[in-house]
């Protein structure tokens, strides 16, 4: 939790008002008991009614400035409860942006949504409950023992075996449900990984009739957590009974030696009614300390998971040169995922200057997608280099990369707005001009215009578009900010050939002609290109043009023909 006291740095005059106001209110509050103790011994004592209603008056002044106390203490607590989750919220997304790949792979969407959410909520509550009884319920205990001093010293013995027994009790169950409340969370993270998965999956559950297998499983991980909670909460509800207990039989003891004492003159009726008030204080707070260990227990164990995720370092370190040109050079390039054993690419050497069309082919888990991500630094090199304009990209600064590099993923991603602002999204002072020659040349522009143009609508995901629609939106998106590097990862694959074909000539009919990167199964997407890389299981089995590759590239070969029969059929 010390580490992520630096986003609390904007709040401290609201962080150190809190508590003050608490303590005010709990000043008040133990000057009630000594009002109630003169009431007795002399308002009632004498049978003065003027002095009853006195004091009467008195405890309701006492009554409305505490209030008054603790709605300015719960202003400050929540408006600095408030702030800090905010901003810790913030770090987190802004951190889970600046990691690489790996360490997303690592971690997983379902582990930084519930660190965003659950844990970040829990975080605030607990700072909240803190900042409200951190100061009053000990005030109030140690006070109330302090006043019964100067009442009855042997009957303030009482106050201090009970406070005794009772920190023994709070504190043993504070340390044994940190762990277990540890353990809740995790099982939380995995029944938002399984529910996002089947939420993001529902049509293909449905397709194939997993219903009830997929409810079964839920229900499996749902039980461990609901098990885990029980576990946690069993622990955790034996404080308010043994709360209750010791501080009932602390009053019990109490009342009979104050009934003694009263016999034998040592001290009034009055005397005994402030010391039962005292007590009945300290086992209200203590309730109240109770509720505040088990939520600020289980803050510390959220703290704790958040403290880790904002630990984890990228693997990518950037430098600060600028890319001159568009040449592309693998040299010797391996790459290995984290935890992944072997090497996913090996010994990937090639080029591609400025304005080439590079077509990348292979079969399933050759190794495609590996090699462009580690163009724009996705993913780092494990072993050689790639660069660009005759730069290593290790060099290069992030704000370069980004600039001039584009990237339309395999997963065609559009975002909640209107068409313009996801065009923008890459390019935020792009003119409607470029916007519209990027639509052109990505053949999005006709449908574009039938929706009513870049105002339309987009849906979360872009769920109101087709697959195909969806992809030259994404296509359009990376062609707007004119990179000198352009990478279609798959991303034409629900483009029939024709539009397919219209797209790639007038990409490169394109004024700044990008080098092109089309990573494709398809051989009529790299069949034109300058240069086709070949990849069979991670390693560059052939490169070079599409006659020469079917003169010399078995595997080439076999994917070719597997597409065009006919020709297979001409050939023989």
């Amino acid at each position: 939790m010390k580490k992520l006291l630096r986003y609390m740095k904007g709040y401290r005059t609201q962080c150190i008002l809190g508590p003050i106001f608490k303590a005010l209110e709990a000043v008040f509050e133990l000057c009630i008991p000594l009002v109630v103790k003169s009431i007795i011994d002399v308002g009632i004592g004498n049978a003065d009614k003027a002095y009853i209603v006195k004091m009467c008056g008195l405890m309701v002044l006492l009554g409305v400035v505490g209030l008054s106390s603790t709605l300015v203490a719960q202003f400050f607590a929540a408006r600095a409860a408030c702030g800090f989750s905010a901003r810790l919220r913030s770090a987190l997304f802004g951190h889970a942006a600046s990691l690489s790949y790996s360490e997303l792979d690592t971690l997983g969407s379902s582990t930084m949504i519930t660190r965003m959410t659950s844990d970040v909520n829990q975080v605030q509550n607990g700072v909240n409950m803190f900042l409200r009884l951190f100061s009053r319920s000990p005030f109030i205990v140690f006070g109330s023992m302090i006043m019964a001093f100067t009442i009855d010293t042997q009957a303030a013995l009482v106050f201090v075996a009970a406070i005794v027994v009772l920190s023994i009790v709070v504190f043993s169950i504070m340390a044994l449900t940190v762990p277990l409340h540890k353990k809740v969370q995790k099982h939380l993270e995995k029944t938002v990984l399984l529910t996002r998965e089947n939420l993001a999956g529902v049509r293909v559950v449905r397709a194939l009739s997993r219903e009830n297998e997929e409810e079964e499983t839920y229900g499996t991980f749902n039980n461990a957590m609901t098990r885990a909670l029980n576990k946690a909460a069993r622990v955790a509800s034996l404080m308010n009974p043994l709360t209750y207990a010791i501080v009932n039989i602390a009053i019990i003891a109490l009342i009979y030696r104050g009934a003694v004492s009263v016999n034998s003159g040592l001290i009034t009726q009055g005397d005994v009614v402030a010391l039962y008030n005292y007590m009945s204080q300290i086992l209200i707070e203590l309730v109240k300390l109770a509720n505040l260990i088990v939520t600020v227990t289980k803050a510390l164990a959220c703290a704790s998971r958040i403290e880790n995720t904002l630990e984890i370092k990228s693997s990518v370190i950037y430098g600060n040169e600028t890319i001159d040109g568009g040449e592309v050079e693998f040299k010797n390039v391996s790459c290995r995922y984290k935890n992944g054993g072997e090497n996913a690419v090996s010994g990937i050497s090639f080029s591609a200057k400025s304005g080439e069309v590079i077509g990348i082919i292979g079969g399933t888990g050759s190794g495609k997608s590996t090699v462009v991500n580690m163009i724009p630094r996705f993913y780092d090199t494990s072993e050689g280099s790639v660069t660009i304009g005759g730069k290593d990209i290790k060099s290069i600064s992030k704000d370069e990369l980004c600039e001039k590099i584009g990237v339309v993923p395999q997963k065609s991603v559009l975002f909640r707005g209107t068409i313009a602002e996801n065009m923008r999204f890459g390019a935020p002072n792009a003119t409607d001009e470029d916007i519209a020659n990027a639509l052109k040349t990505a053949q999005a522009y006709d449908f574009v215009e039938e929706r009513g143009g870049t105002s339309a609508e987009v849906e979360a995901g872009g769920k109101n578009f087709s697959g195909g629609q969806k992809q030259r939106l994404c296509i359009a998106r990376a062609l707007v900010k004119k990179p000198d590097v352009l990478i279609l990862d798959d991303s034409t694959s629900a483009l029939d050939f024709a539009t397919d074909a219209n797209l790639r000539m007038a990409i490169r009919n394109l004024s700044h002609r990008p080098t092109l990167f089309i990573v494709s199964q398809r051989a009529a997407s790299v069949m034109h290109a300058d240069k086709i890389a070949v990849l069979d299981r991670g390693e560059l089995v052939g490169l070079g043009k599409h006659h020469e590759l079917l003169e010399t590239c078995e595997v080439y070969r076999e994917i070719y023909y597997s597409q065009f029969r006919k020709e297979k059929e001409a050939v023989k």
